[in-house]
């Protein structure tokens, strides 16, 4: 579902009603460069103003996108950060694809629009070191090394993934081996009275992220939040992932059912830049990948296959939907170009693939 490129004046609208606390109002001459016209951070409604079916009393497994709304207000500068990665990511995209059609949105239906086949981005296996702060108030979150351990595994396994024999058919073709590592470099304890840190950054705030990692804080949020991320582009102090002890990995404390260690899977792909599978919104509002079909709302449980929205088959299975951790089990082609491209020069995780 593509949205066309708009004139310039209702571009710049887009692009400063984004934020209202940002005085950056883009260049017009650089937005031309790149059909940025469907851009924008976060949003729970469609253009009619109606509050999308994820927001509609059901849960918010995950924080992230409002900690970055949050975020957005309190620094005037972070929209014009984030509009940079996706500029630049967006470009990569376009200099990758056969035909050079830049894409950048989901387009109904699982039709890969003709930009999604594999093709050689030149940045070979990226391998990415982990530093896990384990907060814990009490035993049952001081979590054992070898929880840690199984949540390592996943990871590598979920972003190393070549068997597609799971997954409908329909979705085979897109499925994708997003060829990152994670290799787990420190393992920090830390002893607080604290029994639930919330989503506000203040566990970040007590320890910071380490640089040139991938900075994992397990610790208590609460309120039945699983985790959330910080995207590309924020402050390099809050970098990284916060995930609740009981929700990590699939031994010792994980509680079903997010047993399965894909909160951390659906939260690193968020820090990788990738938006939840729905866009945020309606049907017509985005996630900036051209394989994901459109969807009006998160799925939740484990969805029986056909499920139908917005005039086509969600792609359930999706790390970056809701579902139960056991089914979820694919990233798509789409996702893996968008996730690569922020380690590609002059992307904003450059530094840690040299």
């Amino acid at each position: 579902m593509k949205k066309l490129i708009l004139s310039l004046t209702v571009i710049a609208m887009v692009a400063v009603s984004c934020n209202n606390d940002s005085n950056e109002i883009i260049p017009t001459q650089e937005i031309s460069e790149v059909d940025m016209s469907d851009f924008y951070l976060y949003t729970d409604k469609d253009d009619n103003g109606t509050t999308a079916k994820s927001s509609q009393g059901s849960e918010d497994k995950c924080y992230s996108m409002h900690v970055l709304n949050r975020q957005l207000n309190e620094n005037p500068g972070l929209y014009q950060k984030m509009y940079n990665v996706e500029k630049h990511t967006r470009q990569f995209i376009t200099a990758k694809k056969p035909d050079g059609n830049p894409g950048g949105g989901n387009n109904g239906g699982g039709d890969t629009g003709g930009g999604t086949d594999p093709v050689d981005d030149g940045l070979g296996t990226i391998n990415i070191p982990v530093y896990v702060y384990v907060i814990y108030a009490n035993s049952s979150q001081n979590i054992s090394d070898s929880q840690i351990n199984s949540q390592i595994t996943v990871l590598n396994n979920d972003f190393n993934d070549t068997n597609y024999n799971d997954i409908p058919s329909e979705f085979q073709g897109v499925a994708a081996d997003i060829d990152i590592n994670f290799t787990l470099a420190t393992v920090d304890r830390r002893s607080n009275s604290t029994s639930s840190w919330g989503t506000n950054n203040t566990v970040k705030s007590v320890y910071p992220a380490v640089s040139g990692h991938l900075t994992i804080w397990v610790a208590n949020i609460g309120g039945g939040i699983l985790g959330y991320a910080q995207f590309p582009g924020g402050s390099a102090s809050t970098d990284g992932v916060v995930i609740s002890p009981q929700y990590f990995g699939t031994t010792g404390s994980a509680t079903a059912p997010f047993d399965k260690g894909r909160t951390a899977t659906h939260e690193v792909g968020h820090w990788l830049n990738l938006r939840h599978i729905w866009g945020d919104g309606r049907c017509r509002q985005d996630d900036f990948v051209d394989d994901t079909p459109s969807s009006d709302g998160a799925n939740y449980g484990c969805p029986s296959y056909p499920t139908v929205n917005c005039k086509s088959n969600d792609m359930t299975m999706n790390y970056m939907d809701y579902t139960d951790d056991a089914c979820m089990n694919m990233f798509t082609e789409g996702q893996k170009t968008r996730m690569r491209a922020i380690f590609a020069p002059g992307g904003s995780r450059e530094n840690l693939h040299p």
